[in-house]
């Protein structure tokens, strides 16, 4: 009898990331295993669309390997994460690779996907183990035998309650009236894969009375096409008084992407929108031709969250924490975690408000660095003290995860607008807790320390706590 692989492995990719750079570091991550001494089946080429991995998934679940290891070696939704657990019922880890912050595109962005998958495993309530680390890392050896040992364990966090802050902390009654009878508008449906952005209409009317209200993305393209030309013109008056480099970009593609915002601003007006979800790509770029990145920019800069992937929960976070800190807030993925360097990066494409720029320099507009389409901000976050907050489902359960750190004076991280910031906790122990957690990859931060006023929002709100 044919003895049954030790190791299966489904490396998981998306062609719109650095498909060379990605080959490059599978093929390192699949000579690390081999150095383990495992037998590995499975394929050793990046699955890069649904079909191939499904084709692939089929193949593993029927060798039945001893454990299934899920390569994320670029950001990747979880849909074929949740489809290999289905199929596979053995241990299951994941492992994904850090990027070099180099200030150019993420060229792979695994953590983000790393950070989905975890989440989308932990709604199934299925146990896996997780390595977020370079093929050629020191202890790299020692570190995936623990992982294929299931030693590497994301342990569930447990929220504790939130203890009742002052009865008369205005800053927490102003984040608590601001959710509650939230109107938020949702134009499109969150992607398919970012379970992380779904959302429960009756468990958030039990929860504030918020209401959502689903908009078509056609609609919002058809206004922004009907925006006058004068007011497209006033618009990019206003673009010109906080950017440098317009003139770089396709002036037909940024005019299309500053339209978005005066159609965003007559929803608003017409809907009594408190803030929106919205989901920007594909279709943004693929069926309208101009990126929401900068418009979103420019409607946080004016305290309407506009949250991406069409994450109401992420757009009731921001509306939460900019109430409580009276100032602009930023919905941003954590996309790197570096334990020697005790640090991480809070990314997106291009869309913090621009008060949150680092002194000293002017922020420049640039292009999507995988649609290739402006109008997103670029820009590195200025040092402070700052305030992390999230409005979770994670695991199945509401919570209020709430966190804080410093924001350090770096150079740009990656293309976009980015901070690298120390978190009160050590680095590593936040890789534990988001992982164990299975938190959502999108997290807001305000500047300044705001803690103490959202834990008594939290109690108000009858939610326990996660302290990140």
């Amino acid at each position: 009898m044919k003895d049954k692989p030790t190791l299966g492995i489904l490396p998981l990719g998306r062609p719109t990331f650095d498909v060379p750079f990605a080959e490059a570091t599978l093929a390192r991550m699949i000579g690390a295993l081999e150095a383990t001494g495992q037998t590995i089946a499975g394929p050793r080429h990046l699955l890069l669309d649904g079909a191939a991995t499904e084709a692939a998934i089929a193949e593993l679940a029927a060798a039945e390997p001893d454990r299934l290891l899920i390569l994320q070696v670029t950001f990747t939704d979880a849909a074929m994460t949740a489809a290999a657990a289905n199929a596979y019922g053995g241990p299951l880890a994941l492992w994904a690779p850090p990027e070099p912050r180099c200030g150019g595109r993420l060229r792979l962005n695994a953590f983000c996907g790393l950070n989905l998958a975890a989440h989308a495993l932990g709604l199934a309530g299925r146990a896996f183990s997780y390595l977020y680390a370079a093929p050629e890392a020191p202890g790299i050896a020692d570190a995936l035998g623990a992982l294929l040992a299931g030693h590497r364990r994301a342990e569930p966090e447990r929220p504790q309650p939130a203890a009742a802050g002052a009865a008369d902390d205005p800053a927490a009654a102003r984040a608590v009236a601001a959710l509650r009878g939230a109107r938020i508008g949702r134009i499109g449906r969150h992607p398919d894969g970012f379970d992380t952005c779904r959302y429960d209409a009756a468990r958030l009317k039990a929860l504030a009375d918020v209401t959502v209200e689903p908009i078509a993305l056609d609609g919002l393209f058809a206004r922004a096409r009907a925006v006058e030309a004068g007011r497209a013109a006033a618009l990019r008056r206003e673009a010109e008084g906080v950017l440098v480099g317009l003139d770089a970009v396709d002036q037909a593609e940024l005019d299309r992407s500053l339209r978005l915002k005066a159609a965003l601003e007559g929803l608003r007006g017409e809907g009594g929108y408190d803030a929106f979800a919205i989901r920007c790509w594909p279709e943004t770029f693929t069926d309208y031709g101009g990126a929401v990145c900068g418009p979103v920019s420019m409607m946080g800069e004016a305290r309407v969250p506009c949250a991406c992937e069409a994450d109401v929960y992420g757009a009731l976070t921001v509306l939460m924490l900019q109430a409580a800190a009276e100032a602009p807030a930023f919905l941003a993925d954590l996309v790197d975690l570096d334990a020697a360097d005790d640090s991480g990066v809070v990314w997106h494409c291009g869309q913090a408000p621009v008060s949150m720029a680092a002194p000293g320099l002017r922020p420049r507009a640039t292009i999507h660095s995988n649609r290739k389409m402006p109008l997103l901000f670029e820009f590195p976050l200025k040092p402070g003290r700052v305030t992390l907050f999230r409005l979770s489902q994670a695991r199945g359960r509401p919570m209020a995860v709430i966190g804080g750190g410093s924001m350090l004076d770096r150079p740009l991280a990656f293309t976009g607008t980015a901070g690298v910031i120390r978190f009160d906790r050590p680095a590593g122990a936040v890789l534990d807790r988001v992982m164990g957690a299975a938190l959502e990859h999108h997290v807001a931060l305000v500047y300044g320390d705001h803690r103490d006023a959202l834990r008594a929002a939290a109690a108000s709100l009858d939610l326990p706590v996660l302290e990140l």
